[in-house]
């Protein structure tokens, strides 16, 4: 500690360059890091205002180009003394009607889509996807644990509504999910799914579910809501 004060002592002279002095514990390493080069900034307009105008004005032009050279699928004026059979809600809400064939009014039209704007706005905040881990990467066995009796409750509630739209999305990509967790080969594609997190993997169930309910909803229904193929 005297040479310490010494260097201090000296260090304080006006005519001398000033330095720092670091003391550690024992039990904490020092870690020093070479600094980083600056990173390159750019103002918000104009470089990326002029690009999102100019991606606004090829969405434009590719929307109204498909508007002249080809019809919209529309039908007659409607007729409140014939309603079409079945009537179906525009594209966008036909996953919700095909959630209504299998699941009472309330809760597939209430319940769920609550459910999954508030699982959506929560999940960001889980400690699992501050670090944005892997799902395998801390405590696997018991992950596996928790995460199979979730993902099956789930597909047995499905099941028992015969609700199989959801329920085989749910399957497959359980099976991809937990894929990393049985086998441990290093390969290109185990190694891209061992590190996505819960919250991408809830994210991916969500928008698969999501477009399945909806192209069934589309191509796959007919009268009374009915089973039927496309090409019949």
């Amino acid at each position: 500690m005297a040479n310490d004060k010494i260097i201090v002592e000296e260090n304080t002279r006006p005519d001398q360059v000033p330095k720092r002095i670091a003391i550690f514990p024992e039990r904490i390493s020092a870690r020093f890091e070479t600094e980083k080069p600056p990173e390159k900034l750019v103002m918000s307009f104009p470089h990326l205002i002029i690009r999102e105008v100019i991606c606004l004005q090829l969405v434009v032009i590719v929307v109204a180009l498909i508007a002249l050279f080809f019809n919209a699928p529309l039908e007659e004026l409607a007729n409140p003394q014939h309603t079409p059979n079945p009537a179906k809600a525009p594209w966008y809400f036909l996953g919700l009607q095909e959630l209504l064939h299998a699941f009472p009014p309330l809760v597939a039209g209430v319940l769920i889509p609550f459910l999954v704007v508030v699982a959506l706005v929560v999940i960001p905040y889980f400690k699992i996807n501050i670090k944005r881990e892997g799902l395998w990467l801390n405590a696997p066995n018991q992950t596996f644990i928790v995460f199979t009796i979730s993902v099956w409750a789930v597909i047995i509630l499905t099941l028992f509504m015969d609700t199989f739209s959801v329920a085989i999305p749910s399957i497959l990509l359980y099976g991809l999910a937990v894929m990393p967790y049985f086998n441990k080969k290093e390969n290109r594609f185990l190694l891209w799914l061992g590190r996505r997190s819960l919250s991408e993997w809830i994210m991916i169930w969500f928008v698969t579910v999501a477009t399945v309910l909806t192209l069934i909803g589309t191509f796959f229904r007919g009268q009374s809501w009915s089973w039927v193929w496309p090409w019949q």
